[in-house]
């Protein structure tokens, strides 16, 4: 812009700027920088920034040569009020890189927007990164539109605004481009803003896996210290980069040079190591800040996990690191793997590099990362990459979500969760990953998370770690030996294309426990287990396999095997074996043979290194774990196989007229949950279109005979509590009345039973069966969506269905059709079907006020009757309260590092 319009006015609390713009953001390249609003004390930076820019860059900005800022343009650019005129500034270290403003123009709705990039970090994205956050800043308070003046040759920032999925218009006069677009997102525009975050997240994991040079700081020559446990695994994995031992006691270490500290490193260095005592962690970060590594990772522990002044010290190291450029795995990581040939990482705690494979881990705890390394070497299970990241204080598993997506080297993540730091980025990134990469996890300690990552970390109940998983199409499994069990088919055979399973074998009894365990677990038996008999011989035994592949019945098979006395097992396994190979058939293949647990040798198909890879045929213990195994593996292809559905809006929805009753309603309440009255929920309500059968509130007798008239007959009167609603034995409700005299009689035993004078009178809906569709607000995973049968027995039992907003369609219809009681929804023994579309349009409006007001914190639809004529609507509740925090909304940013609670 060439001048800056408005004359100056001191602005509102130029400290006092909204903590949530505050953010610490991915560029492309992987490295971070910290963004906040700009404050008065930022003068000095703004004006060596403006020092360091380039004629060009300066020309681009101003127009002009514009060699020094004024010091009245300094008071500008450093003192705004964080309202009308609003700066971003994006800081690495103590440095400001960028600068991004808005000014609104004429006190109307638009505002010009302007932003000035360091030369020294051009091209790392930090044009539309200022660019989002400036248009979440504007948005909200109530602005609608940008607009720029950019030089006609300035290409990069006309790429900016034309890439970033806004409906740009543009004129030209004298060189000069005139840019105008609305900020609302858009759809094209949150893909762009997702699709930029995928590719610099996964970035800093790839700088993190792929580091051309490591340095070991706290190297160590005593066997004793983990210093030299990492060191020696390094070395033995034999590191395709360079490995530097820092230690200022030794000239070498292991018998490669050592140095004194970080600084005297005389290459750059991608990846330090720390592994020295918690206490001096902080003088090698000062180190590694000023030597520009790109990733830390924390092997030594005493943190988080001791307690609250170790997790204030691993949330300012954090921060530091952040601000500086730099990712930081752990502290208390037992480290990461790359098994690529190129690279070659072993910097763990663990002493052998496992066998090259195709699967991605993620686990936080070290200690089980041991285990868990061991028990996929023991299995045959080969691993692409391998990170345990302890305390998560920085890099998560929704991190290695985005690399392994576009990571060429995995085609399944298995992932042990303790818990969430983000639950809704991770049901979005599983969800979009899940569609080609199966991914598996363990959910653990659902009722205690570790001190060390509680910081971090998000409640989820059950209901919602449920949800996530099924809704992301996240295979759950309930402990390692599960995981390993459904992983083993996943990397080894392909994806069933149904449910229908052959079984062959040679004992009867085998083949019915796992015909058995096939049924209980929804599977069906393409026909009576085969069992070739205990004398059959290889060539035989292999010939049922192969008609039982060969037959269309078939979509996935169990082959059962006791080894006869007379001919060794392995005779067995190999003709098993070729006779899969031979047939090339896309069915998976699950064995029970010689009861060993894994790939057995002789069911290996091999990879050049002697690793098992695709067509390996896995074996279990047990035919109830082989069946186990392939029935979350036929859902998990039976998930992929359904269409992703669309994120739908359903007509006639009046979204600012609901936000306005929702403003209306929070006055003077806004601090506090607050029920809201029956004729309050029916005005939200209608502006989403859900119409709630028409009532009246009558306190006498000759109210309540009124009311029936001008409803219409026939009518329901129903006592006001809700305790005596949902009665089994309806005592607080007289359904089917058709005159004066039926309400007469109605009103007086409602109030006999109530010992209140109010009832209810409503207009009598079509029959049909009971149903609840509701909200549960999740500060940490936003809102889910319920759906189940009304009654004490589907409330007993849990026979609720939940999906998280947003919806799409499928995930509506699935929803309807999901509880264990649904099938008196769909004609249950002749009966005429429900009207399912009117069901699952409700859902969406549901979701659709969910999404668009956070204000309402819980609301309940019950009863809903659902007929052939439709589904009626016959009572509502709902709670506004103070929105939470909604993660993973917004402009792009890392999960904020949390400052304990005090005491």
């Amino acid at each position: 812009m060439s001048s800056e319009h408005t004359e100056h006015t001191e602005p509102r609390g130029s400290f006092d700027y909204p903590r949530a713009w505050e953010a610490d953001v991915v560029l492309s390249d992987g490295g971070t920088v910290h963004l906040r609003p700009v404050v008065p004390d930022d003068a000095d930076g703004l004006v060596a920034l403006h020092g360091r820019l380039s004629e060009r860059t300066r020309y681009f900005r101003y127009f002009g040569a514009y060699p020094r800022i004024p010091q009245r343009d300094l008071d500008r650019f450093s003192r705004v009020d964080h309202h009308d005129r609003v700066a971003f500034a994006a800081l690495l270290g103590d440095d400001i890189i960028a600068v991004g403003r808005y000014e609104r123009l004429d006190e109307g709705p638009s505002a010009e927007v302007a932003f000035v990039v360091d030369d020294a970090h051009q091209g790392r994205g930090l044009g539309s990164i200022l660019l989002e956050h400036l248009a979440a800043a504007a948005s909200e308070v109530g602005l609608r539109r940008f607009v720029a003046e950019v030089l006609a040759e300035n290409s990069a920032m006309v790429r900016v605004f034309r890439d970033a999925g806004y409906q740009v218009s543009r004129a030209i006069e004298e060189g000069v481009l005139h840019l105008e677009f609305d900020i609302d997102p858009t759809e094209e525009s949150l893909a762009v803003a997702r699709s930029r975050e995928q590719a610099a997240e996964a970035r800093s994991v790839h700088n993190l896996l792929h580091p051309r040079s490591v340095a070991v700081i706290g190297a160590s020559t005593d066997p004793t210290k983990i210093g030299y446990a990492v060191l020696t695994n390094l070395l033995s994995a034999d590191f395709a980069g360079t490995v530097y031992p820092v230690n200022p006691e030794h000239r070498s270490v292991r018998g490669v040079r050592a140095y004194p500290s970080v600084l005297d490193i005389p290459d750059s260095v991608d990846l330090a190591v720390v592994a020295v005592p918690a206490d001096q962690v902080e003088s090698v970060l000062d180190g590694a800040l000023a030597k520009g590594v790109k990733t830390l990772l924390i092997v030594s522990g005493g943190f988080g996990e001791s307690g609250l002044h170790g997790l204030h010290a691993e949330l300012r190291l954090v921060g530091e690191a952040r601000a500086h450029g730099m990712r930081v795995v752990g502290p208390n990581a037992l480290g990461v793997l790359n098994t690529d040939a190129s690279v070659r990482l072993n910097a763990t705690l663990a002493p052998r590099l496992p066998a090259r494979g195709r699967t991605g881990f993620f686990c936080q705890s070290g200690a089980l990362g041991t285990a868990i390394l061991a028990d996929a070497e023991a299995r045959g299970l080969g691993l692409s990459t391998f990170v345990s990241a302890g305390n998560r204080a920085d890099v998560s598993g929704n991190d290695l979500l985005q690399y392994w997506e576009t990571d060429p080297n995995t085609d399944l993540v298995l992932l042990y969760l303790e818990s969430f730091g983000n639950p809704r980025k991770f049901a979005r990134l599983a969800r979009r990953l899940a569609r080609t990469k199966p991914v598996v996890a363990v959910k653990s300690g659902r009722h205690a998370v570790r001190p060390q990552l509680a910081a971090t970390s998000a409640e989820v109940d059950e209901s919602s770690v449920q949800a996530l998983f099924e809704q992301a199409g996240v295979v759950r499994v309930e402990s390692l030996a599960q995981l390993f069990d459904t992983a083993l088919v996943l990397a080894h055979q392909p994806l069933p294309s149904g449910p229908r399973v052959g079984i062959v074998g040679n004992s009867s009894a085998i083949g019915m426990l796992a015909a058995d365990t096939a049924r209980a677990q929804g599977l069906r038996l393409a026909f009576d287990p085969v069992d070739v008999g205990a004398q059959t011989g290889p060539e035989e035994f292999a010939a049922a396999v192969r008609e039982a592949l060969n037959s269309p019945e078939t979509d996935a098979l169990v082959v059962v095997f006791v080894p006869p006395l007379a001919i060794p097992g392995t005779t067995y396994a190999r003709a098993l074996r070729e006779a899969v190979i031979d047939l090339h058939k896309e069915k998976p293949i699950v064995s029970t043979f010689l009861a060993a647990e894994g790939v057995p040798a002789e069911l290996a198909v091999l990879t050049e290194d002697g690793a098992p890879t695709r067509g390996s045929v896995p074996s279990y213990p047990s035919p109830e774990r082989a069946v186990n195994a392939l029935a979350r593996v036929v859902r998990y292809a039976a998930w992929r196989q359904r269409p992703q559905g669309n994120l739908v809006r359903p007509a006639g929805l009046h979204v600012e007229q609901a936000q306005a009753v929702v403003r209306e309603l929070m006055t003077g309440v806004a601090e506090q949950a607050t029920v809201l009255e029956d004729h309050e929920v029916v005005r939200l309500l209608s502006c989403y279109g859900i119409d709630v059968v028409p009532f009246r509130v009558a306190s006498e007798v000759d109210d309540a005979v009124a009311a029936a008239a001008e409803l219409g007959y026939p009518v329901a009167i129903k006592a006001v509590d809700e305790r005596l609603r949902g009665r089994p034995d309806l005592a607080g409700v007289r359904l089917d009345l058709s005159s004066e005299d039926s309400v007469r009689v109605a009103y007086r035993d409602i109030c006999e039973v109530s010992g209140e004078d109010e009832v209810y009178v409503q207009r009598m809906a079509a029959k049909g069966i009971s149903c609840v569709i509701g909200l549960q607000d999740d500060p940490s995973f936003g809102t889910l969506v319920s759906f189940g049968l009304s009654g004490l027995v589907s409330n007993l039992l849990g026979d609720r269905a939940y999906r998280a907003v947003p919806l799409t369609d499928v995930d509506a219809a699935t929803l309807i059709r999901e509880p264990r009681t649904a099938p008196l929804l769909t004609g249950y023994r002749g009966d005429e079907p429900s009207d399912l579309a009117a069901l699952q349009d409700l859902v969406l409006r549901v979701a659709a006020l969910a999404e668009d007001n956070p204000e309402v914190r819980s609301l309940s639809l019950e009863p809903i009757l659902a007929s052939p004529a439709g589904a009626f609507v016959a009572n509502a509740r709902a709670v506004l309260g103070p929105p939470p925090s909604r993660p993973d909304t917004g402009p792009r940013r890392l999960r904020p590092i949390n400052a304990p609670a005090e005491g």
